[in-house]
């Protein structure tokens, strides 16, 4: 996992929730953070406007950290370049 991908996530929850950037680490948890389910969903949307991703709501449920997060993004974005590597 990249120090960029890391950085770009963290800095979209920093921006959504209003909170200072250094708060936001790979190692809290939403609950750390006082991020509720709610917010949660204006994350996942945010993330998605920036990564130009879908997010499937059935992995959304199961996040729980900003670690999880992370490496949930990376495997997205992983799929979307092979995807787009691969012939139709």
């Amino acid at each position: 996992m990249s120090e960029d991908l890391i950085s770009r996530v963290t800095g979209v929850i920093a921006k959504t929730q209003k909170i200072p950037p250094e708060t936001v680490t790979i190692d809290k948890s939403f609950e750390e953070l006082n991020i509720d389910s709610l917010d949660g969903i204006n994350i996942l949307f945010a993330l998605e406007g920036e990564f130009d991703v879908d997010i499937p709501d059935d992995a959304a449920r199961g996040i729980r950290t900003v670690r999880e997060m992370v490496e949930g993004i990376e495997k997205l974005l992983a799929a979307k370049s092979q995807a787009a590597e691969s012939p139709q």
